[in-house]
């Protein structure tokens, strides 16, 4: 079970996915990611690129969710290794960025990386560019 604090002014990114679990009789889940709260010097400013897959926690929707223990929190590395059951992989649907029901996100999002893809939001509209390789 998550031991996060609730933070109503969280910045939280929403996966929507296919998960392609065997054995669980769904095509949707939601895969949501809570970054880590930031430093107190980088309220309000512009902050350092936050890597999901190494920081924060994740929370998989429904039977998905179930199914992998991801229900109540896991890491990426977590979530990943209950998402790879030997069948066909996820597939992301949607992408969101939100902070929850309370009040709208005021905020930007700049740099946003998926896999190989970097989404670099100006205000002309979204470039996609390759990702460098590790």
């Amino acid at each position: 079970m998550s031991t996060r604090p609730a933070d109503p002014a969280r910045l939280l990114f929403y996966i929507e996915i296919d998960p392609n679990l065997e054995g669980v009789a769904t095509d949707y889940a939601t895969a949501t990611w809570a970054p880590d709260n930031v430093s107190p010097e980088h309220v309000n400013t512009w902050s350092p690129y936050i890597d999901a897959a190494t920081s924060g926690e994740w929370f998989l929707t429904g039977a998905a969710g179930s199914a992998t223990g991801c229900n109540d929190g896991c890491s990426f590395a977590e979530l990943v290794d209950a998402l790879d059951d030997g069948g066909e992989p996820p597939v992301i649907l949607t992408v969101a960025v939100g902070k929850g029901r309370d009040t709208a996100f005021v905020g930007a999002v700049d740099g946003l990386r998926i896999n190989d893809t970097i989404y670099d939001f100006e205000s002309f509209g979204v470039v996609e560019r390759r990702a460098p390789s590790a």
